[in-house]
């Protein structure tokens, strides 16, 4: 094991290494990091506190990763940051850990790609095979599903939800929830399209396609008229379409105050308290 990790890494004796891990120059590790087998972390890479890595993992040169969130409610408290299997951590990448009022723990899921100056912020929960390109910009609770992509430069506000297959434009403002296989961008963004390379890509049939296509015009082009009435007429002409199911419960969790921006308004801490107590 010592032959894989460079003599300049600085480990804590707390952090527990798989024997196949490779570090390199000038890592460090810090207390209660945990770093399944085949990870690689190139050189000069910041593993601050309390991280849980799966396997086959990659982090490149620079990448800050389980750093303490950048909120002014956090006082310490022990909180996680938890990493499955063969992400892609490039340069200046930075992740940070939860928050205790929100939930304790940020979540990368597995075959994430996460591109260079990356910033992946406390409370975030991103699934699968999701690729953020360069200086896309994740606030706190951020809610990524998977097979998403982020465009470069990105701005995505706290709270906000991108749905399973949701394409964000580069340089896009993002302050409302993106629901599944659609394509926003601009500042704000708005929805300007469906994410059909994508479903093509995760082996969806043209029928759910013709689907999402559909509902794209009818939703989101179709001038007046009813959303509830528009979304249950798409369900009865396309019954069998999971991907119509995905768009109306994003919709309706969205109206019922049960997902994304909605739930900022039930957060548990005191934003004016904490602004009193900084004055």
């Amino acid at each position: 094991m010592m032959d894989r990790i460079h003599p300049t890494a600085i480990i804590d004796p707390t952090a527990e290494i798989a024997t196949s891990v490779t570090i390199g120059a000038y890592c460090t590790i810090g207390p209660r990091v945990v770093i399944g087998e085949d990870c690689v972390l190139r050189s000069h890479v910041h593993v601050t506190a309390m991280t849980r890595m799966g396997r086959g993992n990659t982090i490149h040169p620079y990448a800050i990763v389980g750093g303490d969130p950048q909120d002014l409610k956090f006082h310490g408290e022990p909180t996680w940051l938890e990493m499955g299997d063969f992400n892609t951590i490039r340069e200046h990448a930075t992740i940070h850990r939860g928050t205790g009022n929100g939930g304790g723990v940020t979540r990368l899921g597995s075959h994430n790609l996460v591109m260079g100056n990356v910033h992946i912020a406390h409370d975030t929960m991103i699934g699968n095979h999701c690729i953020f390109a360069n200086n896309a910009m994740l606030a706190g609770h951020v809610h990524v599903d998977d097979h998403a992509n982020i465009g470069g430069g990105a701005g995505l506000h706290h709270f906000v939800r991108i749905g399973y297959c949701g394409f964000v434009g580069a340089m896009s403002r993002v302050s409302k929830d993106v629901p599944p296989f659609m394509l926003v961008e601009g500042s704000p963004a708005v929805i300007r399209g469906y994410n059909a390379v994508m479903m093509s890509r995760v082996g969806m049939p043209e029928s759910e396609l013709e689907a999402v296509k559909e509902a794209y015009k009818r939703i989101y082009r179709a001038k007046g008229g009813d959303g509830t009435s528009k979304i249950t007429g798409l369900l009865r002409d396309y019954p069998m379409s999971k991907a119509l199911r995905r768009i109306a419960e994003s919709i309706e969790a969205v109206n019922n105050g049960l997902n994304g921006r909605s739930l900022e308004t039930a957060r548990k801490d005191n934003k004016r308290a904490a602004r009193t107590a900084r004055a």
